[in-house]
């Protein structure tokens, strides 16, 4: 194995982690991790098959669920190598290149389903307070260029981040906390300034899923405010429910989201353990709960699933 501290760059390796002191388990770790990123595959690929082959869920919400879908999918994907290498087989070493490249993937799928759980808070804020224009503000093509935006949003932000990280050399411990690669902490390992890495991270953590988080907010003060104003109770309950789901999902993603990044810049060592539980539920976590709340509170869909499975 190649230090970290090696004068050639690109032999050097960082060790990636699982969870401190449990490696006598890490094969019963395994399995539910495991169950994890099955449920999560088939869960978000079902969405997609049963939105792809049902025109009647051809709609503007079904169309962002879709697209909220196929990002958890990539998101599983990108950590599904290195955390069950570690757990099956105590793989724990990862080349810088591939460090980066997984940098990579994982910020810019993060921002990405902050950007989509941003446009299906505005589906909602559209529905809800200006039910009658609903269908000629978000038209099929309309809806293709607001999700190419924020896509390629997510991917201008983040691209610079591996170059960023590549530039420096690394003479510290080569030991990461997670199993999987983060920009802010893989930065911390360099033995150079990284006062440009942080203030660049805070600054796209700040334009990206602060900025989105802020504007859900104030699209859910909007429909309560128009709900309470204009309906009857019973309808008011009826029109908040079809938030839930959503709702869900924001939580499920912002709040380990947030958790995450102040631990990380804030945390101290006896926030090590809470830094890498946090980590796996802000990855896992949403891509594994979203199809499955999803399911259970939307009647249209859950109907379709299971005429599919009944068959």
């Amino acid at each position: 194995m190649s230090a970290v501290n090696d004068t050639n760059f690109n032999s050097a390796v960082f060790l990636l982690n699982g969870i401190p002191g449990k490696e006598d388990v890490y094969l019963w770790i395994f399995i539910p991790f495991c169950l994890m990123y099955v449920i999560s595959i088939v869960g978000n690929s079902v969405i997609l098959f049963i939105i792809k082959t049902d025109p009647s869920l051809h709609e503007p919400m079904y169309i962002f669920l879709s697209m909220l879908a196929v990002t958890d999918l990539s998101l599983s994907l990108s950590t599904m190598p290195t955390i069950l290498g570690i757990y099956l087989f105590n793989f724990r070493e990862i080349s810088l290149d591939a460090c980066f490249a997984q940098v990579f993937f994982i910020h810019s799928l993060s921002l990405t389903e902050s950007s989509m759980l941003l446009l299906m808070a505005f589906d909602r804020f559209v529905a809800i307070c200006n039910p009658l224009r609903y269908a000629s503000i978000l038209t099929p093509p309309r809806i293709a260029k607001l999700g190419l935006v924020f896509v390629l949003r997510g991917v201008v932000l983040v691209f610079p981040v591996p170059f960023l990280l590549k530039r420096f050399r690394y003479c510290r411990s080569n030991v990461l906390s997670h199993s999987y690669c983060l920009h802010q902490e893989v930065m911390k390992l360099a033995c150079s300034d990284i006062t440009v890495n942080s203030i660049y991270g805070l600054s796209v953590k700040l334009l990206t899923v602060g900025l989105d988080s802020l504007l859900i907010f104030l699209s859910y003060v909007m429909i309560i405010k128009t709900v309470l104003s204009v309906a009857s109770p019973k309808e008011s309950l009826r029109a908040l429910n079809t938030c839930v789901s959503h709702l869900c999902a924001v939580l499920l993603f912002f709040t380990p989201e947030i958790g995450l990044s102040v631990i990380h810049r804030f945390g101290n060592s006896s926030s090590h353990l809470l830094q890498i539980l946090l980590g796996y539920v802000y990855l896992l976590v949403p891509p594994l709960m979203n199809p499955i709340v999803y399911s259970v509170k939307s009647k249209h869909l859950r109907t379709r699933i299971i005429r599919v499975f009944i068959k």
